[in-house]
């Protein structure tokens, strides 16, 4: 039906709501951090991570990447360090602060999926979960 909104769209609506009660516990924890730098830097992996991985995961050109790791770097979120497996490249790592910022932005999301389950109940929520993550298998290059 041409009123009801696509499966994308229904996707998006939560996680963008998500996404919204994570940046404002963020501000109101006292980080200051634009959406595309935290699309950024949720992709840097524990060990860090090249600036071309980042770009590519967070589906940005590597000089967009770079811009926004110039960024990350002067706002103290990440740091560049060399690569342990080739001398040539650096690699993107997490600073202590954005470890330190780590546990805010987790129970902000562990807050919105108690008002979800809340909503849905135990069995819906962990029906949208069973299905979501059996839609990454097909949909997540990265996992």
């Amino acid at each position: 039906m041409a009123d009801e909104p696509n499966t994308g769209l229904l996707l998006y609506i939560p996680y963008r709501w998500l996404e919204n009660r994570v940046f404002a516990a963020m501000t109101e924890a006292g980080y200051d951090i634009t959406t595309a730098q935290m699309k950024l830097m949720q992709r840097v992996g524990p060990e860090g991570t090249r600036l071309t991985d980042l770009a590519e995961q967070a589906q940005v050109t590597k000089q967009t990447g770079g811009f926004l790791v110039d960024q990350l770097e002067k706002g103290g979120w990440v740091e560049r360090v060399p690569d342990p497996t080739d001398k040539r490249a650096r690699l993107v790592c997490l600073s202590d602060k954005a470890k330190e910022a780590i546990p805010v932005a987790e129970a902000a999301v562990a807050q919105a999926e108690a008002e979800w389950q809340a909503h849905l109940g135990k069995q819906g929520m962990a029906q949208l979960r069973h299905a979501l993550t059996r839609l990454r298998e097909i949909t997540d290059p990265y996992a």
